[in-house]
């Protein structure tokens, strides 16, 4: 497992060069961050909650990079703030000041050098049910979530963004390995 983690490694660094190394495009290889409509609906009571600013920081400790790490909401195709933040909020789903919300969080396995998505979301695998996950909102109000389920999805299931029914939960997404072609998703639900 150590050797075939450092061929990936090796190959993202001399195979691909930095121009390949993350992608948002439709192909499988791609990143691909569903992309959701912005306008979901949301009452208009549920909607005036929370901090103005939507950007969450992020804290996993099982993950060496998710450390008060930034998560800006954002466009799935926003590959700037996919490149210079550990990764989005995708635009669109719910926030964790919401009832029945899904909070949707989308992250590069492997990223660019130098930047703050480098290797970001390398160990998300490495994760285990009862593992938790700190989310903090700009107001300063802080939520804990416990993980509750990995699973394995094709880039076109959008259904992982869909609020999950009797539970508050927040969702992890991340390219699979060696080829990128599916995503790993991690749920947790709020406690």
């Amino acid at each position: 497992m150590v050797a075939i983690g450092l061929v990936v490694v090796a190959y993202a660094f001399v195979g691909q060069g930095t121009a390949n190394t993350a992608s948002n495009s439709t192909e499988p290889e791609g990143f691909n961050v569903p992309e959701v409509e912005t306008t979901r609906e949301r009452g208009a009571e549920e909607a005036a909650q929370g901090p103005e600013d939507k950007t969450l920081r992020v804290t996993i400790p099982k993950m060496a990079r998710i450390e008060g790490a930034t998560f800006p909401d954002a466009a799935g195709d926003d590959e700037e703030a996919l490149k210079n933040n550990a990764g989005i909020h995708l635009e669109g789903t719910g926030f964790p000041w919401e009832d029945g919300a899904n909070t949707y969080l989308a992250g590069h396995r492997l990223g660019y050098p130098n930047e703050p998505s480098f290797l970001a979301f390398w160990d998300l695998d490495a994760l285990e049910n009862g593992d938790e996950v700190f989310v903090e909102d700009a107001d300063g109000n802080e939520y804990t979530y416990r993980v509750f389920k990995e699973f394995v999805v094709s880039p076109t299931d959008l259904y992982v963004t869909e609020p999950v029914p009797g539970k508050d939960v927040l969702t992890l997404q991340t390219c699979t390995l060696p080829d990128y072609s599916r995503r790993l998703i991690v749920q947790a639900e709020k406690v």
